[in-house]
């Protein structure tokens, strides 16, 4: 999240403004259609209620930062996708753990404010931390910019390898029952999240963006809440798959 604020300035948030139909598109894509689509997925799967949860947090946490790379090699708008998961990012400290609560509450223990303090400390800090040093260290920031998005790739990537190390063995025993529902999120997650812009009315280059801003997920984040605030260990299961 550090790597993403030094590349943040003020302006950036108001040209999230100026594309208000896309950046609302892609918002409710992913904090009510992903949400409804992981809950519905793991009940169709018979998935037990911890792994349940586990789906639905993966569904209810922001756009990966990977997503704006992914566009990039995507040939989609870089900008957009940066506004979105710009958006998202920001949009995880209140929306997660509302979603959590309101859909987990009966099913495992969830500490909703605990979620919400993570959110703030792993999210909003070290984002506004990155755009005071864009703001007033910007000849240091220029230098280390290049790499980046770079470093943060590389720092997610071992976040999420740190994670599925930690729960290879219930990985192992959940097999494919819980593979699939988990690669059917994404899968259909992208799908839902090209034709349904497409449908009314965006361009193609916008529509790809989407449907990639849309099935990807921040794991790594949704792996580190179930740790911290998930009364079931095999919640944090399904964040390691995806």
């Amino acid at each position: 999240m550090l790597s993403m604020g030094i590349t943040l300035k003020p302006n950036d948030f108001v040209k999230v403004a100026s594309r208000p139909n896309a950046v609302f598109m892609q918002f409710t894509l992913c904090y009510v259609m992903m949400p409804v689509l992981a809950l519905g997925l793991g009940s169709a799967f018979g998935l037990s209620p911890a792994l349940l949860a586990g789906m639905v947090l993966v569904g209810s946490i922001n756009g990966g930062q990977a997503s704006n790379l992914c566009t990039y090699i995507a040939r989609g708008n870089v900008a957009l996708s940066v506004l979105m998961t710009t958006a998202t990012t920001l949009g995880a400290i209140f929306m997660t753990p509302l979603l959590c609560k309101a859909v987990l509450g009966t099913v495992v223990p969830v500490d909703a404010v605990g979620i919400a303090k993570s959110t703030l400390q792993v999210v909003l800090a070290p984002i506004a931390a990155g755009m005071t040093m864009n703001k007033f260290f910007p000849k240091f920031v220029e230098k280390i910019l290049p790499f980046a998005p770079v470093v943060g790739v590389l720092s997610t990537c071992l976040l999420v390898a740190s994670a599925v190390a930690q729960v290879a063995d219930p990985i192992l025993n959940a097999g494919l029952s819980l593979q699939f529902p988990v690669l059917l999120l994404h899968l259909v997650g992208g799908l839902v999240g090209y034709m349904l812009p497409r449908l009314t009315g965006f361009g193609e280059v916008a529509c790809r963006t989407m449907a990639i801003e849309t099935s990807m997920k921040s794991s790594a984040f949704g792996f580190l809440l179930a740790k911290l605030h998930f009364g079931e260990y095999a919640a944090r299961v399904p964040s390691a798959v995806s």
